[in-house]
């Protein structure tokens, strides 16, 4: 029987993986299901994020492991002492609160009674 895991690197099985469950498994990382189903794309984006700051060319493959596992360690850790909409990592987020520049300070919406409506 080949196990395909000793000739696989750990990126391959990352990208092959379907849910943030095992990205979690495959690196070892423990979680709270109760945090994940809240982040778990936040917190999927965010290790992206860290991600795209290494290079693992020539990078023995358990340290690159090690360092994945360091990266979903970290990204986890966000959202456990800070929410999804507190850390946007999604550019719509960002979005939300960003100010255009040279934008005229907005207005507040005027209100109109039920009673004037038909």
């Amino acid at each position: 029987m080949n196990d395909t895991r000793a000739t696989v690197g750990i990126m391959e099985r990352l990208n092959a993986a379907a849910s943030a469950e095992e990205f979690f498994a495959l690196l070892g990382v423990g979680y709270e299901p109760k945090i994940l189903n809240v982040a778990r794309l936040h917190i999927l984006g965010r290790m992206g994020q860290y991600l795209a700051k290494e290079q693992f060319v020539g990078v023995p493959e358990p340290e690159v492991t090690a360092r994945c596992k360091a990266m979903l360690q970290q990204a986890y850790a966000d959202f456990v002492v800070s929410s999804p909409i507190d850390q946007r990592v999604f550019k719509v987020l960002k979005d939300a609160v960003a100010e255009p520049k040279n934008a005229e300070p907005k207005k507040s919406a005027a209100f109109v009674p039920l009673s004037v409506l038909k």
